[in-house]
């Protein structure tokens, strides 16, 4: 059964005009904010250009229909489709999945948590740039995921490039302070991802670090 978690991934928070600029010009500076001030900044330069090496590393490990989840503007989704393999990325941004459909890519404004094509038969699942910090809450997360995958299915899935398990609430805002409503996010190191999916059913299928970014590939029981 789908946790109802739609409410805490709330899609406003990435309509908001700085991140739908950023994605219409393909530059930042944006960045989620924290309320006591902290930024992380958001590597939109990265997001908006063909995929770099560190993505070539998650794209030679697709096998099958891939499910982008957080696709963003399509980089991944749209290389993918140039190979001829079946792919589709969902992202809460309708300014994403319009970028990602002009590259090429096949994408639907819907969250992970929506009822979604495909249940239960994808092949791989991506959560790439961050995303396994979707909804604030990463068992839940990747519960969904455990969902959506085919038994036996993959998940690649990008951690933070440090030892970290973190919960907050932020926003995105850009350089002048312009900002979004706030919603839940989490970052995980590979340590605290590979503990938070061990019980529920995903079995480490390795882990790579490239151009500073980590990885690990899990295999859902």
């Amino acid at each position: 059964m789908v946790r109802a978690l739609s409410a805490t991934v709330p899609a406003a928070a990435w309509h908001a005009d700085p991140y739908t600029d950023a994605l219409r010009s393909g530059r930042g500076p944006l960045f989620l904010r924290r309320p006591d001030g902290w930024l992380l900044p958001l590597e939109v330069e990265r997001w908006c250009a063909e995929p770099d090496v560190a993505d070539r590393t998650v794209l030679r490990r697709c096998r099958g229909a891939v499910l982008d989840i957080g696709c963003g503007p399509g980089r991944l989704v749209a290389a993918l489709a140039a190979d001829g393999i079946a792919a589709l990325g969902v992202d809460v941004s309708a300014e994403a999945v319009r970028h990602t459909r002009d590259w090429g890519g096949s994408a639907l404004c819907r969250s992970v948590f929506d009822q979604l094509p495909g249940e239960g038969r994808w092949d791989t699942a991506l959560l790439v740039d961050g995303n396994v910090g979707i909804g604030g809450d990463p068992a839940a997360l990747l519960s969904r995921v455990a969902q959506l995958v085919a038994p036996g299915g993959l998940l690649l899935a990008e951690a933070a490039p440090y030892e970290i398990d973190e919960r907050m609430r932020v926003r995105v805002t850009d350089a002048c302070g312009a900002a979004g409503g706030d919603f839940p996010w989490a970052r995980l190191g590979t340590n605290a991802l590979l503990a938070c999916a061990r019980p529920l059913g995903w079995r480490p299928a390795g882990r790579w670090t490239a151009a500073g970014r980590a990885f690990v590939a899990l295999r859902q029981d």
